[in-house]
């Protein structure tokens, strides 16, 4: 992607509480150039930046989550509570977009399945690596992968639990984090992870009729 891409993506988030992860977001973007477009980038502009159809979708949901973890980086004194927390507050103002980005980025582009469970466990994995290279967290050895797989397991459930319960999100990961050993004993072979994950966001996404 051109650095004229990358730069309407970086402008297109802030669009995202408003318009969504939408085309619209991504045309709209060229107004907040820092010499601004005097009108939205046109359907044809959109798709050769940033891809045809639900692709250019896709970019800027990808391009969201990046921003969100660089945000992680800003906690002061950080702990891994409080890391992850942060990256929680960022779901909050488009919380109700994200059950159709997350279906969005589990549908395959072609053919089958149905639901493609790597794009969460790659999400999910990422904010565990953010938040363990941020904290310093058992960054060294076999510790860090039983560390990292609790933490995506982790942080996959709250944001799941988020989804359905906003209100009791921050107690809920409070909650997985006292009790982590448990949970990481229980949870982090790869295969179970991804059977939870895939679980978890195919009955959110069937219960708002997306599948």
């Amino acid at each position: 992607m051109a650095s004229a891409g990358t730069q309407l993506l970086k402008l297109a988030i802030p669009l995202v509480p408003k318009h969504g992860f939408t085309r619209q977001a991504l045309a709209l973007s060229a107004l907040s150039m820092p010499t601004p477009h005097t009108q939205p980038l046109s359907d044809a502009a959109v798709s050769s930046l940033f891809g045809q159809g639900d692709d250019s979708r896709r970019a800027l949901i990808t391009a969201w989550q990046d921003d969100a973890r660089e945000r992680m980086k800003l906690v002061p004194a950080p702990s891994v509570r409080e890391v992850l927390r942060a990256r929680l507050a960022c779901n909050e103002p488009v919380l109700s977009y994200l059950p159709e980005a997350f279906a969005l980025l589990a549908s395959p582009t072609s053919g089958l399945p149905p639901l493609d469970p790597r794009p969460g466990l790659r999400h999910a994995g990422k904010v565990a690596d953010d938040a363990c290279w941020i904290t310093k967290d058992a960054n060294t050895g076999t510790s860090y992968y039983t560390r990292r797989a609790s933490l995506a397991a982790i942080y996959a459930a709250a944001e799941l639990h988020q989804i359905t319960s906003p209100n009791t999100a921050y107690h809920f990961l409070d909650s997985l984090l006292d009790a982590s050993s448990k949970l990481g004993s229980a949870l982090d072979e790869t295969g179970l992870f991804a059977n939870y994950v895939m679980k978890g966001w195919a009955g959110i996404i069937k219960s708002r009729g997306m599948l």
